[in-house]
């Protein structure tokens, strides 16, 4: 129990010291613009961009504004039953890094460096319900996507 102790303390230090990074879109505290409009919010500029984003799934349709030269890291927790489909991007400015390790299944993980100003929207989906294991269980088709729209400056 002792040497789990200090592991414990450093691990929730090291998870409260991410928070804040993990919420930082570049946004000064403004709430992002809809990711469906292109139109940066108030007061945004290149200089206001963030260095380095963390996205998780609470993300769903933000805006993140990445620095070039910076980087942009997402996970999306999935499970065996659940799981995430690769995350595609689509549009210029990202150049994809290794991600590191898939430690568990059905989650997805991606890295980005930012190399060019450009919009580029990255996006996942997965099943809302897990396969039915036996024929008479019920099944849903359902799926739940997952998208932000990352600004480039």
């Amino acid at each position: 129990m002792r040497r789990t102790t200090p592991l414990v303390l450093t691990a929730a230090a090291l998870l409260l010291a991410g928070c804040g990074s993990q919420q930082d879109t570049g946004s000064g505290g403004r709430a992002p613009a809809p990711s469906g409009t292109g139109a940066p919010s108030a007061g945004r500029n290149a200089g206001d961009c963030t260095g380095h984003a963390n996205l998780t799934v609470a993300d769903q349709d933000r805006t993140v504004c990445v620095a070039e030269g910076g980087e942009l890291r997402l996970t999306l927790d999935g499970s065996r039953a659940r799981p995430w489909k690769p995350v595609t991007v689509s549009g210029s400015g990202l150049e994809a890094i290794n991600a590191g390790l898939v430690l568990q299944p059905g989650d997805a993980t991606a890295a980005y460096r930012a190399v060019a100003a450009g919009k580029v929207r990255l996006s996942s989906s997965r099943p809302r319900c897990p396969e039915p294991t036996a024929p008479d269980q019920v099944s849903c088709k359902g799926v739940e996507e997952w998208t932000v729209t990352v600004r480039v400056g």
